[in-house]
């Protein structure tokens, strides 16, 4: 495989895989997408590619990678260069800060809201809303006099950021309260080559 035909083992409405397959065509390279549902994840092929049973997973030549975050790092030190992935100590502290934020509180907040309300996963509703307000908060006021979340331009650390904020509302947590994120979402899907992550409907709330 060559990087003409990078294979991302995910689903379109993971925001996980999203991070990868919006980075790939921000970067303008073309991808394959292989579909890997829950009981594809539990065969002895994905095992092989990763043991843990996540997505997504990146087939890149002989690479084999996953986590997310890592396939961000890898796509930006091997083809997007520094203006993703600076180089220069406090610019890449600020972006590793984010992608933290991305691993932890996004992932406990709003992505663990998003499935407990699509999917009915694991989880108490009112402890990610919790965390979930806390996080966009903090976003909101770094968001006040910041363009992009880790430096003046755009890098790894909006790409890690952007997916599960702007599907926030499937979890049942509203943006309105929060313009200068909306402002910051719109930039980034007014990047060249942004890719839209898919809506999913939210089920009736139980009366």
């Amino acid at each position: 495989m060559t990087s003409s035909s990078i294979g991302v083992h995910g689903v379109v409405l993971s925001g996980h895989t999203h991070r990868v397959l919006n980075f790939l065509s921000l970067l303008g390279m073309p991808y394959r997408l292989v579909e890997s549902p829950a009981a594809v994840r539990k065969t002895p092929a994905f095992r092989a590619l990763n043991p843990l049973g996540q997505i997504p997973v990146l087939e890149d030549g002989a690479l084999v990678l996953s986590d997310s975050t890592a396939i961000l790092v890898y796509l930006a030190k091997r083809y997007g260069g520094a203006r993703w992935l600076p180089e220069e100590p406090v610019a890449a502290a600020q972006v590793q800060r984010w992608l933290s934020i991305a691993a932890a509180e996004m992932r406990f907040g709003p992505a663990a809201a998003r499935v407990l309300t699509l999917w009915g996963g694991p989880g108490v509703l009112a402890d990610c809303h919790a965390i979930a307000a806390r996080l966009l908060g903090f976003m909101e006021h770094h968001l006040t006099d910041h363009s992009f979340l880790a430096a003046a331009h755009p890098t790894i650390a909006d790409v890690a950021g952007y997916s599960y904020t702007a599907r926030a509302p499937e979890g049942r947590i509203p943006l309105a309260d929060f313009p200068h994120i909306r402002a910051w979402l719109a930039r980034v899907e007014a990047l060249p080559g942004f890719l839209a992550m898919p809506e999913s409907a939210i089920p009736d709330q139980e009366q």
